[in-house]
């Protein structure tokens, strides 16, 4: 197994670029920790490192829309990574575009420049 270097960082964590392996476009940045890694090599599906939730999550694991690896680069420094994925169902972000970069500055304003594919307060309607 590739081992990456994941004491250069105090948590353990290291960033995660998720890119669609077709187009090229950047979906998502995330971070995986050693466990989230193992996982994501062993299922072939990206998981990471919740942040906010301090847990492994497999993405898509609610909305459906998880990420099937196609390739992983790895940086010089064995620090990064880029999942190149395909996104089941056509949406990276949980606010429900396509990527998680749907807004360019335009002046001094955010201008969407994003698909909506999904309505989020569907999805992760809360049971």
């Amino acid at each position: 197994m590739v081992d990456l270097d994941f004491s250069k960082n105090t948590d353990g964590l290291l960033p995660a670029i998720v890119q669609e392996y077709e187009s090229g476009d950047i979906l998502m940045l995330a971070y995986i920790n050693r466990e989230s890694w193992e996982r994501t090599l062993q299922t072939g599906k990206a998981h990471f490192w919740s942040r906010s939730r301090k847990k492994i999550w497999l993405k898509g694991e609610t909305s459906g829309h998880v990420q099937i690896i196609h390739d992983i680069l790895i940086d010089c420094d064995n620090d990064t990574v880029v999942f190149k994925v395909e996104q089941v169902g056509g949406a990276s972000c949980h606010t429900g575009y396509r990527s998680c970069f749907f807004r360019r500055i335009n002046g001094l304003e955010l201008q969407i420049i994003g698909e909506k594919i999904f309505d989020p307060d569907t999805v992760y309607r809360k049971s």
